[in-house]
């Protein structure tokens, strides 16, 4: 297997940035405890538990996370053990909370989980199944850039430094035989790293000419007026590509496998629902981003956003690690490995006794 990753200290130090609470609850944003609730009758505690807390972003590439929320699918399965939830804006964030206890399950890209990962010398986490493939568009003024050839000079805003998005348009540019330093975003492209949140006002400013980011960002450029000059599907084998993974404590993973495997079933069923029900699950998803927002997504953004978005249970273990060797290309990450950092026994045994395909870890996997 090829060797990915271990972090360069400007990169590392990103796992120390203050966390984005978006209130005085430590970390992330704590859910309000106004779920309903849906306990059978006679149902009793996975694994002694009171709860179990689960952390997601409020986007549309965690639409397993918001659809099993708001459908009440976590909930059935873990019985009378509470799902509790908190929602964070960034990686850091999460990995943070995760460390401390304050989660013990979350959705997450693969960068952070791979900073996460080797930060703590891999002792702190697993990536125990998939979620998300897709929904990363590089969108463009058109009247300042016609074809991907006239990037060339222009600023391009990214949500982050060393990001998944960010790390994917470094080595999108080196691929163009153009070169840029990757701590500082300048070269034959200025790469400008903004929050997903201002993006859309940098753009209307005129202040960058286009940007390489994740749905609903994209989206909600295009209805300002920009146009999608690229859709990174195309660059990946099968247009399939990883944004989101779950991922678990390794000592909660340990110590409660049944609430883990209750919280995987729920995701393999919250999965298979949307799939099978995508206007619904298109409306469940925007009804809790409603809730966790304050303001639900506009129908020209939450329509090809949500189009864009292709849930799945399998966590795409072989573009994980080239994500990572691109990382490394970009020269943000150092040779490592990352054996170890998937646990998929839990969703195989599930995927199993549904009758459905089991899914590989690329080499990538713990040892049993």
């Amino acid at each position: 297997m090829p060797a990915t990753t271990v972090l360069r200290r400007g990169l590392a130090a990103m796992a120390a940035l203050p966390l984005l609470a978006l209130a005085a609850c430590g970390y992330g944003s704590q859910a309000k405890d106004d779920d309903t609730v849906k306990v059978a009758a006679g149902a009793k505690k996975i694994d002694g538990l009171d709860s179990v807390r689960i952390g997601y972003f409020g986007n549309l590439t965690h639409a397993t996370a918001l659809v099993g929320r708001q459908q009440g699918f976590f909930q059935k399965e873990l019985g009378a053990t509470k799902a509790q939830y908190a929602t964070f804006n960034a990686g850091p964030s999460e990995i943070e909370a995760l460390n401390s206890g304050s989660i013990d399950i979350g959705w997450i890209g693969p960068s952070p989980a791979i900073n996460g990962y080797l930060k703590s010398g891999g002792k702190n986490l697993r990536i125990i199944g998939g979620s998300a493939s897709g929904g990363v568009k590089l969108v463009v003024n058109p009247e300042k850039i016609k074809s991907l050839k006239d990037v060339k000079g222009k600023r391009i805003a990214t949500p982050q430094l060393g990001n998944t998005q960010d790390v994917a348009f470094l080595n999108w540019i080196a691929e163009q035989g153009w070169k840029v330093d990757a701590q500082s975003g300048e070269g034959d492209v200025s790469v400008i790293r903004t929050d997903n949140k201002v993006t859309p006002d940098a753009y209307k400013s005129g202040s960058v000419d286009g940007a390489w980011v994740p749905e609903p960002t994209a989206s909600k450029l295009v209805a300002e007026g920009a146009k999608v000059l690229l859709d990174e599907s195309t660059l990946w084998p099968e247009q399939q590509f990883v944004i989101t993974n779950v991922i678990v404590s390794q000592s909660f993973l340990k110590e409660h496998p049944k609430a883990v495997e209750a919280v995987l079933r729920a995701s393999v069923e919250t999965n298979k629902w949307i799939n099978a029900n995508p206007g619904k699950a298109k409306t469940a998803a925007n009804q809790q981003l409603q809730v966790d927002t304050g303001k639900p997504l506009p129908a020209d953004v939450l329509d090809p956003a949500w189009k864009s978005i292709r849930i799945t249970d399998d966590p795409l273990a072989a573009t994980f690690d080239t994500q990572a060797e691109h990382a490394v290309k970009a020269g943000l990450l150092e040779q490592s490995d990352l054996k170890g950092i998937y646990d998929l026994t839990p969703l195989n045994k599930i995927l199993a006794a549904e009758g459905e395909a089991t899914v590989g870890d690329a080499g990538l996997g713990a040892a049993s």
